[in-house]
């Protein structure tokens, strides 16, 4: 398995899904163990955070077309939903359950399709660094946990805020959410602050076997 997962990572890359230098072996890029992640996030570069100059979101090209007037906000939106209609590959109905408030949603302009990772603190981890394909490819990352559907008032909370000054109202979800911004961060080779990297590993410390 960890063999095909490589394989299907180089696959993407020669493609052009994938940008070829943030290629790592999946089953590291994506722990599903809590200590996985927790060796994972000591192996991240720690930096202070980064300027905001020169940041906009039109540097983060998004969301990309996938054909027949549909772009990728709707298939996230027909992943993450269940009982969904579609009209042509436009989702027009269903519903959805937003993990970081434990809401139920059931009209898709209710819906936003959060960056677990947000642009902004993407472009002050070393997004900055990129050029505007790249930073398409990471708005755009469906193979990571990097897209999610969620409440639109719970997203617009959220903003563009790191683990050290935003975490979801629902702690139950806390782990998960820990263990996908490290393997979005990871994968993207993005650095954390020591106050994220702080709040990461708590966070990690509500997932179950671990101790309190």
């Amino acid at each position: 398995m960890r063999s095909l997962l490589t394989l299907c990572a180089l696959a993407l890359a020669l493609s052009g899904c994938v940008p070829p230098d943030t290629i790592t072996d999946q089953a590291t890029a994506t722990p599903s163990a809590a200590t996985d992640s927790a060796r994972l996030l000591g192996q991240l570069t720690e930096a202070k955070s980064g300027s905001m100059r020169g940041y906009s979101r039109e540097r983060f090209p998004h969301w990309r077309d996938t054909g027949k007037n549909c772009d990728v906000r709707d298939t996230v939106l027909e992943r993450d939903g269940q009982n969904v209609r579609l009209s042509g590959c436009n989702v027009v109905a269903g519903k959805w359950y937003s993990e970081y408030d434990k809401r139920t949603l059931s009209d898709p302009s209710d819906v936003d399709i959060d960056h677990m990772v947000p642009l902004a603190e993407a472009w002050r981890s070393g997004a900055n660094q990129w050029d505007d394909q790249r930073r398409g490819e990471f708005a755009n990352d469906l193979t990571r946990p990097q897209l999610i559907a969620v409440s639109a008032s719970s997203n617009r909370s959220k903003g563009d805020q790191d683990p050290s000054k935003w975490t979801p109202s629902n702690r139950d979800f806390w782990c998960t959410y820990a263990q996908d911004w490290i393997s979005v961060k990871a994968f993207w080779r993005l650095t954390v602050t020591a106050a994220e990297k702080a709040a990461l590993s708590d966070m990690l410390g509500t997932c179950p076997g671990t101790k309190p």
